[in-house]
């Protein structure tokens, strides 16, 4: 049977598109390796009309269909694990703007699109796409889509979610459904591109989204303070919100430890002040009006908050050089992370309130739980999502660390979910936190889930495993 749906696979796609043994090895690395995926092939389609054939032909043959774009994602979403029944659909080659809409503000893009080239056709028509990632030049718009991407931006623009304003899907038995109006309003009946937006594949694949631009930055004001604790964080964010108009695009916490491994592994990274500080804020202010009063404003938040006491220290950016230093050393937390050796992994959310008593208590829960570890939580502090992440105890075993991974889940999770935030902020569930969703959410809301995957895939054909489990 299987050389049976290779052969017509390739009918569809063409053959030299049906990667199987060494040729598909590429595509079958998990971005943290957590996982060591396995697929009976995969297959690379050039359009929607053959991602449609393909998943037909794939029911068929009994066989599941996992969508697959950057494989950038952090929670093994696209990671197959049966190479006798997983079929990858990678949507690299779906990578084409269909349009660019300027009076209605709006872009078309493929599924396969890089986050960085759309962001690039943008402001080739005199337009801004305002989702950005700190993995912009690797991540695709399906991904972005499957997970409702956050990022960077999230404080003034809003997840994924946000940005969407149609798609174009392809469901578990093959028919297409296309929705890119580019409409801002459109009450006519349940909102269905919500649903699958952060569904990662389980309930259908994207593959074409249309998207709100905006009108290009032309004034923008950076600065990175240091600060003694969050609840200063939290308060210059509420300033700077109120001075600003609404205007904060970036509002990152970075802890003394996460700025260190930047520091210490990441070219280009050097420590921000003469003095070390516990915590840092890094903030961004941007506008399309024309002016200079956005770095008035900032100019202000910081007179003010040294007379309230606010902060310890600060740099403002005046010269672009300078805010892309200061943004550079953010960018450079994830891979200094992993150049410093073994990490345990949190991606939570909570009220903005609420984030500096979380850490209170999750730093002195985890100290105690592991001994010796050492915290690294950064992140984006303006909308509430932290990365909470532990380092290896110096000279400590990687291996042996990693090992302690469900202890630490429990203690800081637990935490979350008594203090009711999330335990996937922003990098979806995957197939790596499908027991955490168990454990947390409730039994009406993870029926309510049921229901709609069996609605939408009743025999299990997309990505199974994902979100709630097999």
């Amino acid at each position: 049977m299987s050389d049976g749906l290779i052969a017509e696979l390739g009918a569809i796609v063409g053959t030299e598109d049906v990667l199987q043994g060494e040729a598909a090895a590429p595509y079958l690395v998990e971005w943290r390796g957590a996982f060591q995926p396995q697929a009976l092939a995969v297959v690379r389609p050039a359009d929607t009309d053959q991602v449609a054939a393909v998943v037909q032909a794939c029911a068929g043959a009994d066989c599941a269909v996992i969508a697959q774009s950057g494989n950038t994602g952090l929670v093994g979403g696209a990671a197959a694990s049966d190479p006798r029944r997983h079929v990858i659909v990678n949507l690299e080659r779906m990578n084409r703007v269909r349009e660019v809409d300027v009076d209605n503000a709006t872009i078309t893009v493929e599924a396969g699109c890089i986050l960085a080239d759309v962001q690039q056709a943008a402001d080739d028509a005199g337009l801004y796409f305002a989702l950005t990632l700190a993995s912009r030049d690797r991540c695709r718009i399906g991904g972005n889509l499957a997970t409702n991407a956050g990022g960077l931006n999230v404080v003034r623009y809003g997840n994924t979610r946000d940005l969407a304003l149609g798609l174009e899907v392809v469901l578990a038995d093959g028919r297409i459904w296309n929705n890119l109006t580019g409409l801002r309003k459109d009450n006519s009946g349940f909102d269905l591109d919500d649903l699958f937006i952060g569904s990662e594949g389980a309930l259908g694949i994207i593959t074409a989204a249309v998207f709100k631009l905006y009108e290009p930055v032309v004034q923008q004001a950076s600065a990175l303070f240091a600060l003694r604790s969050p609840a200063q964080a939290v308060k210059l964010q509420r300033r700077l919100t109120a001075a600003s108009g609404h205007n904060l695009t970036g509002c990152e916490l970075m802890s003394r430890q996460a700025v260190e491994l930047a520091c210490t592994h990441i070219d280009g990274c050097e420590e921000p002040f003469d003095v070390d500080h516990d915590w840092y804020l890094l903030v961004e202010l941007a506008s399309s009006a024309e002016g200079h009063w956005l770095l008035e404003a900032l100019s202000a938040v910081v007179e003010n908050a040294r007379q309230a006491h606010e902060l310890v220290d600060v740099i403002v950016a005046h010269d672009t050089d300078t805010s892309r230093r200061l943004w550079h050393l953010r960018e450079s937390l994830p891979p200094a992370q992993v150049a410093e050796g073994a990490s345990i992994k949190h991606d939570i959310s909570l009220p903005v309130s609420k984030l500096p008593a979380f850490l209170d208590r999750a730093l002195a829960a985890v100290r105690e739980a592991l001994p010796g570890v050492r915290p690294c939580p950064f992140g984006h502090v303006g909308d509430g999502n932290l990365h909470f992440n532990l380092s290896q105890p110096v000279d400590a075993d990687g291996a042996a660390f990693l090992a302690q991974a469900e202890t630490a889940h429990t203690v800081v999770h637990d935490i979350v979910a008594e203090m009711g935030g999330s335990i996937a902020a922003e990098h979806g569930i995957g197939r790596l936190k499908v027991a955490a969703l168990d454990r947390y959410k409730s039994d009406v809301e993870r029926d309510m889930m049921r229901a709609i995957k069996t609605a939408f895939d009743p025999n299990n054909q997309l990505n199974p495993g994902v979100i709630i489990g097999e």
